[in-house]
């Protein structure tokens, strides 16, 4: 890795500005899922380890920006993380005044902020309006970049080093992800960011060979970039979930009530040709279980690609689960994102679990790239046999697509 890290500082006396991804689901102030928490765990204990002091900072969902919202509030997750690490967490209750907790810091203390969203300028975004004109919009703009400028400025005179752990958010160039290292004189990357570029990186740019990528998910429109970086990249390139269902339309099957993006018709017969003009293996499926209904309990039947009347395809069918399991038996490099079925209801979900399965006894590398794909390998109880989960959803995708992310661009180089 050409940026920085940890490793690379000398962390003794130094106090440590840590973006950290503690975006996790709390549910009447119970934390539900714990795994971002763990994920920093690495480069908490070693700053401690090193003699250094913290101050973490993080978001934690969307609140609107306008200040404090007890369900957006970070306090429950201060509270977990001192428990987990047996030693107290300080709690700051603004990020923008935490001035009298960060100077009370002694080495081996942590404090956390609250959410760095309660700040309209941390993301630095305007809502354009019907009402607004250009003019009124460039200015709003360009006032609210100054205030992200601003917080950035503030929250790096809380430390001596800037370290950025959160790849979940390093594709947003926020004031605490990105706008932050202007104003600081040493910006590293955190273990667990270290490790997302490492094999994500290697995966896209130095696979071994071959490489299978599997895509999935709702949506063909969500993944147009990565769809076409990765025919420059992979092996075989498999497609599944609502998104196959727009190729099999171009393609000139009927689908039923399936999800089908229209305007994304052209684009899916572009990628068809463009991977056979490639030499690559770009596979579809063949057959699919058909839902009278998007339910549960719903009427099913396996059927080919022509989907009949009335029905919608909510999951791959077994012919297919077979055919994709064996394209991945072959594969050195795998790169999974997104689901191949509704796998949520137990009746479509035999598709994605197939693939977890044939991914898990492969022996290959294999990164699942976040979101739905988690959620999914860590119900099929195979988490643990897979190489690498990525901690970022939009961040994989964007680093699939060839994307530069900000939050790892702003990054000292060494």
């Amino acid at each position: 890795m050409s940026k920085k890290t940890l490793r690379d500082v000398c962390l003794k006396g130094k106090r440590v500005v840590m973006r950290v991804d503690f975006n996790v689901p709390i549910k009447e102030g119970v934390i539900t899922d714990d795994t971002r928490i763990k994920g920093a765990l690495q480069s908490i204990n070693y700053v401690l380890e090193q003699g250094g002091s913290l101050v973490l900072m993080s978001h934690l969902g969307r609140p609107k920006g306008k200040g404090y919202e007890a369900d957006f509030s970070l306090k429950p997750v201060a509270e977990y993380l001192a428990k987990m690490l047996g030693k107290p967490v300080t709690f700051a209750a603004d990020c923008a005044h935490a001035d009298a907790e960060v100077s009370a810091l002694q080495p081996g203390g942590i404090v956390m902020l609250e959410n760095t969203r309660f700040y309209k300028e941390e993301e630095g975004k305007v809502k354009k309006t019907d009402e607004m004109t250009e003019e009124e919009y460039k200015e709003k703009k360009a006032a609210l970049k100054e205030k992200q400028k601003v917080l950035a400025q503030k929250l790096a005179t809380y430390g001596d080093i800037y370290c950025n752990d959160a790849f979940g958010s390093a594709h947003r160039a926020h004031a605490s992800t990105a706008v932050i290292c202007k104003y600081i004189s040493e910006s590293v990357s955190g273990f667990l960011m270290e490790k997302e570029i490492q094999y994500l990186g290697n995966a896209v740019e130095n696979p071994t060979r071959p490489f299978v990528a599997i895509l999935g998910g709702a949506k063909v429109s969500d993944k147009l970039a990565v769809v076409n970086n990765l025919l420059d990249k992979v092996d075989t390139l498999i497609i599944g979930g609502g998104m196959a269902y727009t190729f099999l339309k171009a393609m000139g099957h009927d689908v039923g009530n399936s999800l089908c993006e229209v305007d994304q018709l052209q684009y899916a017969n572009d990628m068809i040709a463009k991977a056979k003009a490639n030499g690559k293996s770009l596979l579809l499926p063949v057959d699919n279980i058909a839902a009278d209904k998007f339910d549960a309990e719903a009427n099913t039947q396996v059927v080919g690609n022509d989907i009949p009347v009335g029905w919608m395809a909510l999951d791959i069918g077994p012919k297919t689960t077979e055919l994709y399991a064996a394209a991945i038996k072959s594969a050195k490099t795998v790169v999974w994102n997104g689901p191949m079925g509704c796998f949520e209801m137990k009746k479509f979900a035999a598709g994605t679990f197939g693939v977890c399965q044939a991914v898990a006894d492969s022996g290959s590398i294999s990164i699942i790239g976040g979101g739905d794909s988690v959620s999914a390998v860590n119900k099929s109880g195979l988490a643990d046999k897979m190489t690498h989960i990525s901690t970022g959803g939009g961040a994989s995708l964007e680093y699939l697509e060839g994307k530069v992310l900000p939050g790892v661009a702003a990054l000292s180089d060494k």
